[in-house]
Order: structure tokens, then C-alpha cells, then sequence
């Protein structure tokens, strides 16, 4: 009855979801194009066999499917003959998912959790395993694959203490959706207690640590962009996937630490790709010399701020930061991902927002390779002292880089779970 109840809204909110999209496709045009794959109405790709092996992984971003990529490299090894279907939500994630694995995975939007839509994605691509990460948990996708026998494994699970309590209050809906999983692979602990506090089976869950840690810096031929900043030799402060209402608390800190040491550079990296224009625009409103990543030109010594206003380059654009502040966290969006700053030793600040990476947050202060700010007053104060202190700049860099080492074993963690599902599908 919760999930009629939860589809028949569903279908009563479908104009206002289809309006929200053509209005986010007059900032992002990619949004009003390829509409039927939300409905699952899109052709069948040419070559695909419903008679070989599909799997079938869902990353709802960026975020989750460069955490996928392992993942769907060790796929491929262990399964060289079958058909792998990536869906993502957002253009961003589909332009990642074609920048990460070409044509070797089919990318389609997820259709939306309608019960007509969800059979007929699951009739054209006949799945026999669905992998979830993180927290995508649709109940009509859930229901559709629990009906038809398509294994279910929620992958790199994580469920933070605002999430649980809002699955909380629909405590029944949330015990049916997570009884229909075959198996949970949870980053950490808190988050296999919360899933099990909301209906769970101990059997059913595994703490197998976060995919995240699994980072590849080794070896990265430096774009001559990055190579002639690093050359310079000027600190750099590199804030990166910063959202709304965060670039204004930057460049205020920036501005008093900019006081102090001039020749200090600062590269801006708004979150979504809409926002790159108006950043720019802030910090020439603020008095700032400042050029894009775009304009492809030489950072001369007068400038001051740079736009990167580029996709697929963070952990380029890290690999020149003297210090690392994390977006996303001087405003209430949950933090995103501190582990690719520490993979390249690089001291790192967030501000109180964490939830969406708490436990790694947690992990990485303890550890003493992260600080938290209050506000951006701190964050200019936290810049400063850190900018005058080589040693614990050092310090800081080497604490988190030993932290991502010794968090290596995910994966083949999963992969125990993962085999034998597709062994029983």
C-alpha cells in the first residue's frame, strides 16, 4: 500500500519534475535532451544480446561514478563477455561516465521510479544484477527487480545520521524497500548500525570500507597548464567544488589572507558547471585579476583568482595546491570528497558541513590531516597559519596520504559480495 501511495504521488508530481527539468535545461541544455531514457523509451542500443550476461551499476553523479570506476574495471577483467549498463542521472555524471570508460560501458539515464517506466527499462536490458551506490534506493526499481529475480547489492553504502532519520519516519516503507536487497556493502560502521536500525538484517550487511579511498594518482603526466603554475613557486590555495552562496566566503578569506602574502593565488572551482560564469564573476566584483581555465593563457604573476571552469581536472588542479579547501561545506550541502586531496598529500580544510563524508572526515582530523572551520573567518586564518608552517603543512599532507594507503581493501571486499550474486542470478 506505501508504495501505491508513494507511485501515485509520483505520477501526480511528474509535471512539476518535467517543468524543474526544462527550467535547469536553460542553464544546462543537456537536461531536455535525451527525455525518453527517463521513461526508458530510448531504442536499443545496436549490438546489444539480451542472451549475454547484463550488469547493470547506478551512479546517480560525478561523485559515484568515479567511486564506480574500480569497480567496473575489476567487471570487466572478471567478465570480459558481458554487457555492463551504466546509469546516471544528471549530464555531468553521463559526461564522466563517456570521459572514464568510453564505449566500453552503455550509458543511459535511469528511468524515473514509476512502475511503467522501471519494467520497461528492466525488459529491454534484461539485468541479472543491479548495483546501487551509495544510497539510491528507489522503491519501484527496488520492487521491479525484487519481482523478476535481478539481484540487488547497494554498494559503497553510506547513510548518513540526516538520512536515516528521514527514511525514519516511514519506518515500515523503509524495513519493506530493505528487505528486497540481497546485500549492503557499507563504508563504515555507523553507517551498517543506521541500516540495520532501520530494518537491516545483520546477515544481510557488510562493512567492506569506501570505495572512494581507491584513488589512482601515481604516475600523472602534469598538463603544461598546471606544470607552469606549479613553476612559479607562488602558494596556492585551491578551493574546490565549491556551491551556492560558498565562493562569496571564500573570497572574503581569500582577500584577508591576500593581505598578508600577495603573491598568494587562489584557483575557485564552482561545483556545477552553470555556476563557473557567475564565480568569475564575483571575484572581478571584488576587485580580484581574474582568468579562467578556459582561456588557456599563461597565469601571469598579476593574477590574483582563477576560474577552473574545466571538468575532469580536479586532481590536477590539487596537484598544485599548497593548501585544499573543500566545498560544499561552509553552506549546509554535506561536504564532497576530502579523500582526493589526501591521496596527494595535500593539508586539507572543510568547513562544519561533512555529512555526506562524515566518517571519512572524521577519519582524516583524527588522523590530523584535516581541520575544520567555523566560518570563513577561520577558513582565512587556518590559510594564513598554514601558508607560514612548511612543517605542518607536511605533516598534515603525509597523515592523509598514510590514511588512503592503509583504507586500500575495499574493493576486493565487494567483490566478495558481487561474485557470488551473479553466480546465483
Amino acid at each position: 500500500m506505501h508504495r501505491i501511495i508513494y507511485s501515485v504521488i509520483f505520477y501526480l508530481a511528474l509535471p512539476v519534475i518535467l517543468i524543474r527539468l526544462l527550467i535547469r535545461s536553460l542553464k544546462v541544455p543537456a537536461y531536455r535532451k535525451r527525455i525518453g531514457e527517463r521513461f526508458a523509451l530510448q531504442p536499443m542500443p545496436q549490438g546489444f544480446d539480451k542472451n549475454k550476461l547484463t550488469l547493470w551499476v547506478h551512479a546517480v553523479s560525478v561523485g559515484e561514478t568515479v567511486a564506480s570506476a574500480p569497480l567496473v574495471a575489476e567487471l570487466r577483467h572478471l567478465y570480459p563477455d558481458a554487457q555492463i549498463v551504466m546509469t546516471t542521472m544528471t549530464p555531468t555524471g553521463s559526461d564522466r561516465v563517456r570521459m572514464l570508460f568510453g564505449e566500453s560501458v552503455m550509458h543511459v539515464y535511469i528511468p524515473y521510479d514509476l512502475p511503467g517506466a522501471c519494467n520497461r527499462f528492466l525488459d529491454k536490458y534484461r539485468p541479472s544484477l543491479l548495483i546501487l551506490m551509495e544510497t539510491e534506493l528507489w522503491p519501484n526499481l527496488v520492487h521491479s527487480c525484487h519481482q523478476r529475480g535481478v539481484k540487488l547489492l547497494l554498494a559503497n553504502g553510506r547513510l548518513s545520521e540526516k538520512s536515516a532519520a528521514a527514511y525514519g519516519r516511514f519506518a515500515t516503507f523503509t524495513r519493506n524497500l530493505l528487505e528486497k536487497i540481497d546485500r549492503i556493502a557499507a563504508q563504515a560502521a555507523p553507517d551498517e548500525q543506521r541500516f540495520i536500525d532501520l530494518g537491516a538484517k545483520p546477515g544481510q550487511i557488510e562493512v567492506t570500507g569506501s570505495l572512494k579511498f581507491l584513488i589512482d594518482v601515481n604516475e600523472r603526466e602534469k598538463q603544461a597548464y598546471f606544470s607552469a603554475i606549479e613553476n612559479t613557486k607562488r602558494p596556492v590555495l585551491v578551493a574546490a567544488s565549491t556551491r551556492e552562496g560558498e565562493d562569496e566566503k571564500v573570497l572574503v578569506a581569500f582577500k584577508k589572507c591576500l593581505a598578508e602574502i600577495p603573491s598568494l593565488l587562489l584557483v575557485l572551482i564552482p561545483r556545477h558547471p552553470e555556476r563557473f560564469a557567475r564565480a568569475s564573476k564575483l571575484s572581478e566584483d571584488e576587485g580580484f585579476t581574474t582568468v579562467k581555465r578556459s582561456d588557456g593563457g599563461v597565469v601571469e604573476p598579476n593574477i590574483q583568482v582563477v576560474i577552473g571552469d574545466s571538468m575532469g581536472e580536479m586532481l590536477d588542479y590539487y596537484s598544485i595546491a599548497t593548501i585544499a579547501f573543500v566545498g560544499g561545506s561552509l553552506v549546509d550541502t554535506g561536504c564532497q570528497n576530502v579523500l582526493e586531496p589526501a591521496a596527494l598529500g595535500i593539508p586539507i580544510l572543510v568547513g562544519p558541513s561533512q555529512y555526506n563524508f562524515a566518517t571519512i572526515c572524521k577519519q582524516l582530523e583524527h588522523a590530523g590531516a584535516l581541520k575544520t572551520v567555523k566560518n570563513e573567518l577561520e577558513l582565512a586564518e587556518s590559510f594564513s597559519t598554514l601558508i607560514a608552517d612548511v612543517q605542518a603543512r607536511q605533516e598534515m599532507g603525509e597523515r592523509g596520504k598514510q590514511l588512503v594507503r592503509e583504507n586500500q581493501n575495499a574493493l576486493p571486499a565487494l567483490m566478495k559480495l558481487v561474485v557470488p550474486l551473479i553466480q546465483k542470478a
